[in-house]
């Protein structure tokens, strides 16, 4: 029979998780019980995804803003501390500021402009031109950033994050000062001891800060890379990927993931004698068109997945071969070439002008994306996603 569907994503609903939830077997139970009432089958190469919060919370893997501003308060003492390029995010950032703020003595807040790491927007870039201020070169105190651009409010979440972040640190009683730069090297004016809160620029910026005087310089995935009094934490990636719980804690980026995803493969193998790809996924890496936020703040896509989900697509771009390589050609006769050519293809296309237009992304990136946007973050109830075809291609 001819196949007239290629992948096909299904979000999965299974119970609510809570700590010490045997992970492994709620996926799998989950993907038996979907395949059975919805009639489907498990079939090899197929590709099954977990967010990373419901493996989190089965770990248990949270921290309080105590245990926050113990480990921040071992490395700083109370030092004047520079906070940088922190994102803009009550879900992401707010909790960790607060345990950053609980035992400091003062902080000199820098926040990048016209936005974030990730595009959320303190002020619109057209407004910078208007203003002739260049954010690349110019640097400018919190009297002077108003007086340019005055007061304004996150076009999604309606919350003036330069307020918002001062209320958080000045709650303890700390000194707040802000300033507005992108440049590194500018918060070592204000003192030497500093925390980089930005996400895939902070190897960088660390780098630049220790070359030019820095002299106590973390970031946030040195916070909590070790338990503190009990508490959660993450070798790996500290206090990055975590997200808001509770007013008075954070759930932390999942760790010891690699052993999760080989014994859910295990028992499918087990149970069905089907190979399949797992993998756990945090934020897609996409960019929304209308807030320009580039979705991605966690660390990584994909903390841990299978061997099989290694490398990036190696695809032929099905127009160009129809437009060139067999323009002279129509119908079934088209189709025949065009298979027998995807059969024949080389192993690597890189480069290659039938492959342009491809965007070869790594495959733990794409499949994330494509999770991501099918789970939401929302009430969908679906932290599983199954995969089918997505390794297929015109000829299977």
């Amino acid at each position: 029979m001819e196949r007239v569907v290629g992948t096909v994503v299904r979000g999965l609903r299974t119970p609510i998780v809570k700590e010490g939830d045997n992970i492994s077997e709620i996926v799998v139970d989950s993907i038996l019980k979907a395949s059975s009432i919805e009639g489907f089958s498990i079939n090899d190469r197929d590709i099954v995804a977990i967010t990373e919060s419901v493996v989190a919370r089965t770990q248990g893997n949270y921290a309080t803003i105590e245990a926050i501003s113990k480990d921040v308060y071992s490395k700083f003492g109370e030092d004047t501390i520079g906070v940088i390029f922190p994102i803009l995010s009550r879900n992401r950032f707010a909790i960790c500021l607060r345990g950053i703020a609980k035992k400091a003595k003062k902080i000199v807040l820098m926040l990048q402009f016209p936005s974030d790491e990730v595009g959320n927007h303190l002020v619109d870039i057209d407004l910078l031109d208007e203003k002739g201020v260049n954010p690349w070169t110019d640097v400018l105190t919190e009297t002077e950033f108003r007086n340019h651009f005055g007061y304004s409010k996150h076009t999604f979440t309606g919350v003036d994050y330069i307020d918002y972040y001062k209320s958080l640190i000045t709650e303890y009683g700390a000194e707040c000062e802000v300033i507005f730069s992108n440049n590194p090297k500018t918060i070592l004016d204000y003192t030497t001891s500093v925390l980089a809160c930005d996400i895939h620029s902070r190897f960088r910026t660390k780098r630049i800060l220790k070359k030019n005087g820095g002299k106590k310089i973390y970031s946030l995935d040195d916070i909590l890379t070790a338990s503190i009094d009990g508490s959660g934490y993450n070798e790996a990636y500290g206090l990055l990927g975590s997200n808001k719980a509770t007013e008075e804690s954070i759930k932390l980026f999942p760790r010891d993931c690699q052993p999760v995803v080989n014994s859910i493969q295990a028992l499918i193998k087990e149970k069905t004698g089907k190979t399949i790809e797992v993998m756990i996924y945090g934020d897609g890496a996409f960019k929304d068109p209308v807030g320009k936020i580039w979705e991605l703040a966690d660390p990584v896509v994909s903390p841990a997945y299978t061997k099989g989900l290694e490398g990036t697509p190696n695809e032929i771009k099905l127009k160009y071969l129809a437009d060139n390589n067999f323009a002279d050609l129509r119908g079934e006769e088209l189709k025949k070439a065009i298979s027998e050519h995807i059969k024949n293809k080389e192993s690597n296309l890189v480069g290659a002008m039938e492959a342009q237009g491809t965007t070869p992304r790594r495959l733990t990136d794409l499949i994330g994306s494509l999770c991501d946007l099918t789970s939401g973050s929302g009430d969908k109830g679906t932290p599983v996603v199954y995969i089918q075809g997505y390794f297929d291609n015109y000829t299977k």
